[in-house]
């Protein structure tokens, strides 16, 4: 046989303390990680909002400067209705007092000057004229068909509407590329009806330069140098979905936003659309939610704001990985930090325990001398008074402990050699008191005989017997309680006294009462024996029995029925019983079946009896099948047991006796 190759104990131990050291800091460290990444995307998601909300309010700040601005001027315009001469003027100084202000004009409705036309426009706006960056102001009138105002969207609704309002984003008329947006207020006569539109047209430079300012700030806490251009930024969105401002000025007033956002796979589609519906409707809230979705194909997480009383809302697209980035590297950090430490503490542990363990390997090289049978072996000699020393005297406990036991087996060995051999000889001598010759009347064509015991241990205590008296035909069978050499005794006495009873009566009743008598004198074991005893006149045919206790036997013909007995009492338990015979007339072809409770309480491992059911069902079979030869009955019984049983230990005597009469 191939030698095992032996594991040393130390790099064992030191193994499972360094994977317990793994698991305890690994969970300790994810714990941390977790929590540390909540934490982060926590007072990230703060921070945008603080920006989204700090860039609202700038807005808000400057669109109040435009409405102070206007509405200031508001009172001198209607004053100045019926002198539009003045009017120029006006627009002049607006645009010149503001400097957000990049135009501004009065619109009136058609023919109000029938002097001027159709078309009354006073129009100021600040210009470069000499390339050096000082712009003038420029006035003019838009009027006199060259600027057909009345039939333009923006005119049309702005008289409906009937207040003030901001009007959506548009580009210059003039260069086509700057984006703007006009503050609308109606003018009115003195009479209350609304004339004129005065609109104050806004660039949005400032406000992209501000969205800029805003993702420089939020990048420079994440990354540095070119890397800030590559992380979140920011722009604003009208309620339909197109940019007002946006980093890539491409896409401002050009492209929809609701284009380039897609839900997320793991982002319930149902609450996507619901954002969608509440910037359309204007119901975003300021203390909206992130969501998780997909910005030009990207991952991101959306960050939105509305701007008070606009059509506004401000979005920061951050993108995922930039939000997890720092906890990545926490952990990359820490697992570094783990792996160090399992390495150094692994070396020290190995070390610690090696050469604690030491007198250990030195013992069990002393055991295994013990083990081939030198139980005289030197043991090592210990220093320390530890739990190795105390295994060191045990070992030589046992040493000691051995040899006495060694010598103390070999005698019980031969006790017990001595044991076996004398039960042996018992099994034999009690088999042999039983009938083992069959057929046991080869002479005789009118009875057919045949019974089996197969005790449960070496000796058991059932017994059978029969034999031929002046022709009758006298046949036992009992079941002694207890199993073993006892119940083995009892049995030897029982059967003896039957032999000795019955060579002289012939009553069934009185047999089984002299029986009992000598059975119960001394009896001091208060063992019994349940016993049946027949006799039948081979002459008339006569069957007369006496039952003590024990199992009604079956009786056969052309079918199978229960022997009518009295139950009684067991032999052994009370001397003086007066037990009475009973009598049937055995027909032809009727066949006795006796048998012990090893039969009817023979168990499988389910722990399940075999039963008189199943008993009765086997000699039914044995009927229906025609084999009504006592020994096939009995064969065929044993089988059916045994199939029953199974692999379960046999755990009572097994004893059956068929005795049929034939024709």
């Amino acid at each position: 046989m191939k030698k095992e190759k032996r594991r040393s104990i130390a790099r064992s131990l030191t193994r499972r303390i360094v994977i317990w050291l793994f698991v305890l800091m690994g969970l300790t460290s994810f714990c941390m990680c977790f929590f540390t990444m909540l934490a982060l995307e926590y007072f990230y998601s703060f921070s945008y909002h603080n920006s989204m909300r700090s860039t609202t309010e700038y807005t808000r700040r400057v669109q109040s400067d435009i409405y102070v601005a206007v509405t200031n001027n508001l009172a001198l315009i209607e004053s100045q209705i019926d002198h539009p001469e003045q009017l120029q003027a006006t627009m002049e100084q607006i645009v010149s007092t503001n400097n957000r202000i990049r135009s501004c004009g009065i619109s009136f409705i058609d023919s109000y000057y029938p002097q001027y036309g159709r078309w009354f426009c006073p129009y100021a706006w600040k210009e470069d004229m000499d390339g050096d960056g000082i712009k003038e102001v420029q006035s003019n009138n838009m009027g006199a068909g060259e600027y057909d105002y009345l039939h333009n969207d923006w005119f049309l609704q702005a008289i409906k509407a009937d207040t003030a309002y901001w009007c959506d984003p548009f580009f210059d008329g003039y260069d086509s590329k700057t984006p703007l947006v006009a503050y609308l207020v109606p003018v009115h006569n003195k009479k209350g009806r609304t004339v004129a539109i005065l609109g104050a047209d806004v660039s949005l430079d400032w406000l992209t330069t501000k969205l800029h300012q805003v993702d420089s700030v939020n990048n420079a806490s994440q990354f540095s140098g070119d890397e800030r251009d590559a992380f979140s930024h920011t722009f604003i969105i009208d309620r339909k979905g197109t940019y007002i401002c946006h980093p890539d000025e491409k896409r401002i007033l050009t492209h929809n936003f609701f284009d380039d956002v897609k839900p997320c796979e793991e982002t319930d589609s149902i609450r996507f659309k619901t954002l969608c519906q509440d910037i359309v409707q204007g119901k975003i809230s300021d203390n909206e939610s992130a969501m998780r979705v997909f910005v030009d194909d990207q991952e991101c997480i959306l960050f939105f704001m509305p701007v008070k009383h606009t059509s506004w809302i401000v979005i920061t697209v951050v993108p995922w990985y930039a939000l997890q980035l720092p906890g990545i590297v926490m952990v990359i950090f820490q697992l570094f930090f783990i792996v160090i430490t399992l390495i150094v503490m692994y070396i020290i542990c190995w070390y610690l325990v090696k050469r604690t363990t030491k007198p250990l390997r030195k013992l069990a090289v002393s055991a295994d001398e013990v083990a081939k049978g030198n139980f005289n072996a030197c043991l090592p000699k210990l220093h320390k008074h530890d739990e190795i020393h105390q295994l060191r005297d045990s070992f030589e406990n046992m040493q000691t402990s051995l040899t006495r036991y060694i010598e103390e087996l070999k005698d019980t060995t031969a006790s017990k050699a001595a044991i076996e051999n004398e039960l042996r000889i018992a099994h034999d001598i009690q088999m042999a008191m039983l009938p083992k010759k069959f057929p046991p009347y080869p002479e005789r064509d009118d009875l057919d005989i045949f019974g089996s015991l197969v005790p449960a241990k070496a000796v058991g205590g059932d017994l059978f017997d029969f034999f031929i008296r002046d022709n009758q035909f006298f046949f036992c069978i009992g079941d002694v309680s207890g199993k073993g050499v006892p119940a083995s005794l009892v049995m030897a006495v029982t059967r003896s006294l039957f032999r000795n009873v019955t060579a002289h009566v012939a009553d069934p009743g009185r047999i089984t009462v002299a029986i009992n008598d000598a059975l119960s004198e001394g009896n001091e074991r208060n063992m019994f024996v349940t016993f049946f005893v027949g006799v039948l006149n081979l002459e008339t045919h006569e069957l007369r029995y006496c039952n003590a206790g024990h199992n009604a036997p079956f009786v056969l013909t052309d079918n199978v029925s229960l022997l009518p007995v009295e139950s009684n009492l067991p032999l052994g338990v009370m001397a003086g019983w007066e037990f009475v015979s009973q009598q049937i007339n055995m027909a032809p072809d009727t066949t006795i079946f006796l048998y012990t409770d090893g039969l009817t309480e023979a168990e499988n491992i389910e722990h399940l009896q075999f039963g008189e059911d199943n008993a009765q069902d086997v000699l039914r079979q044995c009927i229906a099948g025609e084999a009504l030869n006592s020994e096939e009955m009995v064969h065929q019984m044993t089988m059916a047991v045994h199939a029953f049983v199974g692999e379960a230990e046999q755990s009572d005597d097994l004893t059956m006796l068929a005795i049929k009469r034939n024709k």
